[in-house]
């Protein structure tokens, strides 16, 4: 191969290994700029001609200062990448332990907030137990005592039937006497509990008066008290139901002194 076109090639190879150093290493700023320039007019290979030995050592000169620079930008890159990754992995752990505290600092707020909630309940309901307490305390006080009555007990007989049917009218708040209760039953059955007229209009209308005080069925049904029989002939059904009825249109039985 020719001479000029060996130089020719090598000079290429040494200008592009050049221009590959420059590139990698353009970061470093004017320093690498100025040492990747193009060699002045005094070294620059003339297209034809050899090299000179001094013009390979030159470039060969920068090649290796290149390399140096190169070696130089890789070993502060390595460092400045393991210096970021220490940076990363410290603030990775911060953010780590910054997340642990929120996270902790949250449980801890929910636990305080339901012991909270769970000893206001508590509060609550030892409260609503001790109102409870008092009130039943203060209406035992206020009720006054049973006491035990023996049942009464009535004699089967007129005087019995008219002193329980007073019994019973004084409760249901009918008025009546004794003395009148008994005038009227003497006059309208003699005391008789079977007593029945067959004669007078009722009983011609088919509604015969009944009982002590000769009470029509319709009136016994209308003014019956509750609490005693339905019976007509019961005797202190048929004289509860005969005042409540002349109650309620004379005023009282002790008002009536004739058929009624």
């Amino acid at each position: 191969m020719p001479k000029n076109i060996l130089s020719r090639a090598r000079y290429r190879a040494v200008t592009k290994q050049r221009k590959l150093a420059v590139a990698g290493v353009a970061a470093l700023g004017t320093a690498a700029i100025a040492l990747s320039a193009v060699p002045g007019n005094a070294d620059t290979v003339t297209t034809g001609a050899p090299a000179t030995a001094a013009q390979v050592a030159k470039v060969a000169t920068q090649d290796a200062t290149l390399s140096g620079v190169k070696g130089t930008v890789t070993d502060r890159a390595a460092a400045q990448s393991v210096k970021l990754d220490a940076i990363a992995a410290q603030q990775k752990a911060a953010d780590q332990a910054a997340a642990k505290q929120r996270t902790d600092a949250a449980a801890k707020q929910r636990t305080d907030a339901a012991a909270k909630k769970a000893a206001a309940d508590a509060a609550a309901r030892k409260a609503a137990q001790e109102r409870s307490a008092k009130q039943a305390a203060a209406r035992s006080a206020q009720r006054p005592q049973m006491q035990t009555v023996a049942a009464k007990t009535y004699a089967n007989n007129l005087d019995g039937w008219i002193r329980q049917s007073l019994d019973i009218m004084h409760a249901k708040g009918i008025p009546g006497s004794y003395s009148g209760l008994y005038r009227n039953i003497m006059r309208e059955s003699s005391g008789n509990p079977m007593a029945i007229n067959n004669w007078d209009i009722n009983a011609i209308n088919g509604i015969p008066s009944k009982g002590l005080l000769q009470v029509i069925q319709p009136t016994f049904n209308a003014y019956h008290v509750p609490g005693t029989s339905w019976n007509i002939y019961d005797p202190v059904a048929n004289i509860t139901a005969a005042c409540n009825y002349a109650a309620h249109r004379y005023g009282s039985m002790d008002n009536v002194n004739s058929a009624y």
